[in-house]
């Protein structure tokens, strides 16, 4: 496959939620599905939640605020929508020599996840991330 952009497609967007039950419970009513993946594993409080959603299954994360990069009301921050890139740090390092600066550092979240985020010179937040689930996708996606 030819690559033509070191951004592959969306894979991942995350929301920070100070209840990550009340949260997930809110998103499971309103797309009509229960999360596919919790962590830690009940009976313990969650922390992560994930859901699969529209037609390319992509992820919507809930994650306790807890882990949210700190900020103070003038950062930006809120979501974070995760581009696909073969490699985080390396795009990372990319973007911060283009001229972007450092929001959350390649960060390996476990099973071959690994995020990364920077702010771009005009203030948005961009995330990056190798995730297995969107190479699985596209692995079964028709020629």
């Amino acid at each position: 496959m030819s690559k033509t952009s070191p951004l592959r497609g969306l894979t991942t967007i995350s929301f920070w939620a100070p209840d990550v039950a009340a949260a997930a419970d809110w998103y499971s009513q309103l797309l009509g599905v229960e999360p596919y993946y919790v962590m830690p594993e009940p009976p313990a409080p969650p922390r992560y939640m994930e859901f699969r959603i529209g037609d390319y299954q992509h992820e919507l994360g809930i994650i306790d605020s807890s882990f949210a990069p700190p900020r103070s009301s003038d950062d930006p921050g809120g979501a974070i929508a995760y581009w696909h890139v073969d490699d985080p740090r390396q795009t990372y390092e990319d973007l911060l020599a283009r001229g972007a600066t450092p929001f959350e550092e390649p960060t390996p979240r476990g099973e071959g996840y690994v995020t990364a985020a920077v702010v771009d010179p005009f203030g948005n937040v961009l995330g990056v991330m190798s995730n297995p689930h969107y190479l699985h996708v596209l692995e079964r996606r028709p020629e």
